[in-house]
């Protein structure tokens, strides 16, 4: 009986040896499961080094750095911006955040707000929607404070969070005074953290979605925006006593945001639970980044790289980031692919069946995540761009050009461009502009020509009639 059992099932234990043989590769070449659930968390001003899985070691982050052995690492993801709302323009649009409206950050003062989001951009909600899903933004939204652009006008379904940029307190929940927090159109006032209200929002929206989604026709599109580690640096007091426990002699400041980044680690640890108890986790793929560098005088961790937030040299714009999506991205897997936040927009619409609607600079990089061999592409120029006001911009912009190993960085706008080989020297020591008067005409030409297409559209709130 024995013989005959083998013998009848010989092509399944060769199947199996196979498996064992090939082991990565049959794992990464696993096909898609249909359509499933996106949880993008992103974080705000965490510093490129600011997670543990790069060796911080006054720092711990264990959920974010199982998102990582779990999945695949990025070590060359930049964000569009040195700061907030453009980059959250371009990740939700797929465009360079300047040929969206956004080149510069939209604040509660029109005098100070550089950026109006174009109302007829689709954003990434209302073109999942057409794949079935529901989605919804908990926290920060920080693209508009009035209609159209506020987030259940622009395609969620649901929105439980901050409605402006910065809080000026985690506890009391306002910005000049003014309360921002809602509920969809509701203003609301609720007690709390906002990093452990915008966990406990997020685990109520995988809860409800499991009893909402049974028949898995309409997975969600969950949209995690945390404010910290934005500061102003508040961590609840228990989480910086552990810190100062754990790091005698530690920097009073950095202990602060470490135990800020902690706190909010301790909820990606709750929200990704939450997807494991409601059955969703394994068809749930799920992003982690953030909007922009680290704030050096908040003593951000950058790793090795020049300057921080607000700056276009890499501190202010290369970020950490990291997929897990079960049974589809490799486990421990490490990207060098050189990627944007805009980059998500046409991957997740890939994911889901879908292409854009509308033309978008953003480019898919869902064969990475596969694990397929890189197909051979034109070499790409990358444009990032700041508008801002105050004595040294004055409503100007600064600009960041990289094609390839250069890059080419006017810091300010009184500043003298500067131009650097990023292979030979990542740290931005060693400006080559006068070694290099062709390279220089070339880049500068093309940064040129994105001024003027960007140029094209509008970036403050269009003037009623008769005012």
């Amino acid at each position: 009986m024995k013989r005959i059992f083998i013998r009848r099932n010989r092509r399944f234990f060769v199947a199996v040896a196979a498996l064992l043989v090939l082991g990565g590769m049959a794992y990464v070449n696993r096909p898609i499961a249909a359509r499933p659930n996106i949880l993008l968390i992103f974080t705000d001003d965490q510093g490129y080094h600011d997670v543990s899985y790069y060796g911080t070691k006054e720092l711990r982050t264990p959920h974010i750095d199982g998102l990582a052995q779990r999945g695949m690492r990025f070590d060359n993801f930049y964000a569009n911006c040195p700061v907030c709302s453009p980059t959250r323009a371009a990740l939700l649009t797929g465009r360079f955040q300047d040929r969206v409206g956004v080149p510069g950050v939209i604040r509660t003062n029109p005098e100070d707000s550089w950026g109006y989001l174009d109302p007829t951009v689709p954003l990434l909600p209302a073109e999942l929607k057409k794949a079935g899903y529901h989605s919804a933004i908990v926290g920060k939204w920080h693209l508009g404070l009035e209609l159209p652009n506020l987030p259940n006008q622009r395609g969620f379904d649901e929105f439980h969070g901050w409605l402006g940029d910065m809080m000026d307190d985690y506890v009391t929940h306002r910005r000049h005074g003014i309360n921002y927090m809602r509920h969809n159109a509701e203003t609301i006032d609720p007690p709390g953290h906002a990093t452990d209200l915008f966990t406990r929002w997020s685990v109520d929206y995988i809860q409800e979605r499991a009893k909402q989604n049974r028949d898995n026709k309409h997975p969600f599109f969950l949209y995690l925006a945390y404010n910290a580690p934005h500061f102003p640096v508040q961590p609840p007091n228990a989480w910086l006593q552990k810190v100062k426990q754990r790091e005698p002699g530690l920097n009073e400041t950095r202990a602060k945001l470490v135990a800020f980044i902690e706190h909010m680690d301790d909820g990606i640890g709750q929200v990704i639970q939450a997807l494991k108890e409601s059955g969703q986790y394994e068809n749930t793929l799920i992003i982690f980044s953030s909007d922009n560098g680290g704030h050096l005088p908040s003593m951000a961790n950058n790793g090795p790289s020049r300057d921080g937030k607000q700056s276009m040299y890499e501190g202010g714009l290369r970020v950490p980031t990291c997929i897990a999506w079960p049974g589809v991205v490799q486990a421990g897997a490490v990207s060098e692919q050189m990627n944007l936040s805009m980059d998500l927009f046409p991957t997740l619409l890939e994911v889901a069946g879908l292409s854009a609607s509308n033309p978008i600079e953003g480019r898919s990089f869902l064969n990475v995540l596969r694990g397929e061999k890189p197909v051979p592409e034109p070499l790409r120029a990358l444009y990032f761009t700041r508008r801002e006001g105050g004595t040294d911009w004055a409503g100007q912009c600064s600009y960041a050009l990289r094609l390839g190993d250069w890059k080419l960085v006017q810091d300010k706008p009184n500043q003298a461009p500067e131009l650097y080989n990023l292979r030979t020297d990542p740290l931005e020591k060693n400006n080559a502009i006068q070694e290099q008067p062709q390279l220089y005409r070339k880049l500068n030409g093309l940064l040129m020509q994105h001024i003027q297409e960007s140029g094209r559209v509008p970036w403050q709130k269009p003037a009623q009639s008769g005012k």
